[in-house]
């Protein structure tokens, strides 16, 4: 006859230690390693890294830096009679152009900074909100080709 010997089961199931509220990988003071995804991806389900591409970053410094030229050139072509389309942006030109600017710049940061979180999340199968962020870089791009077209018939050059 066997004897069956119970042995109980002493290790801790969650191994994980708690994520205090001001970390130093959240601060930027200390990076993780993680770049890519972690594991094959379930479906439907959204990816996140500790650290980001350079060409993400690249591409988002250059939205800002695109925005700063856009609400200069807007300024300058209103300036020149031109005429502000946008209903919440001419109510704020009109109390302040130091309004207007901040608004601008900071609605655009903050959206980029959620962009920038979620930039592995796929929208489809094949569309990632990476792809977002290239087609708001490609508008800007034209967007300020069309204020020096508007500038130059203006007279700016």
């Amino acid at each position: 006859m066997t004897q069956v010997i119970s042995i109980p089961n002493m290790r801790n199931q969650n191994r994980r230690q708690a994520m205090p509220f001001f970390c130093i990988y959240h601060m930027g003071i200390k990076t993780g390693r993680r770049l890519g995804e972690r594991r094959i991806p379930e479906k439907g389900k959204p990816e996140y890294v500790d650290r980001y591409a350079g060409h993400l970053m690249f591409c988002a410094i250059a939205i800002l830096l695109l925005g700063v030229l856009d609400a200069f050139f807007t300024l300058n072509i209103l300036a020149r009679g031109g005429e502000e389309l946008n209903w919440i942006m001419a109510q704020l030109i009109e109390d302040s152009t130091q309004k207007f600017i901040s608004f601008k710049l900071a609605l655009t940061s903050m959206a980029l900074m959620l962009l920038i979180i979620h930039h592995n999340v796929r929208l489809t199968e094949k569309i990632r909100v990476w792809h977002i962020k290239y087609l708001i870089l490609f508008g800007y791009t034209v967007l300020i080709g069309y204020e020096l077209y508007l500038l130059n018939l203006a007279g700016f050059y």
